[in-house]
């Protein structure tokens, strides 16, 4: 009863991690594949997303899973839900 269960769906997105100079934030990049309307070509479209990394596990060249959240600052809305894929060192 105190505790309420979080039944949302949220939205979630797959990308690769660009940038992890900030404190408990990462800048993930997720392209996606789409046909042009008028021409068909299948296009490239890149987008970034700032997400929270709260154990600062993320390094640069990761692929990870991120998931949409509350607002956390400005511009950060997303958090690293998982890693798929770490990195070689």
């Amino acid at each position: 009863m105190g505790q309420q269960l979080d039944n949302k769906k949220r939205n979630v997105k797959v990308g690769r991690v660009v940038s992890n100079a900030m404190d408990k934030s990462v800048v993930v990049v997720v392209n996606r594949l789409f046909r042009h309307p008028f021409y068909g070509k299948t296009m490239r479209q890149a987008h970034k997303f700032m997400a929270h990394d709260e154990s600062n596990d993320c390094r640069v060249g990761d692929k990870v899973k991120i998931e949409e959240t509350r607002p956390l600052s400005k511009r950060k809305h997303w958090k690293v839900a998982e890693i798929i894929e770490k990195v070689k060192d």
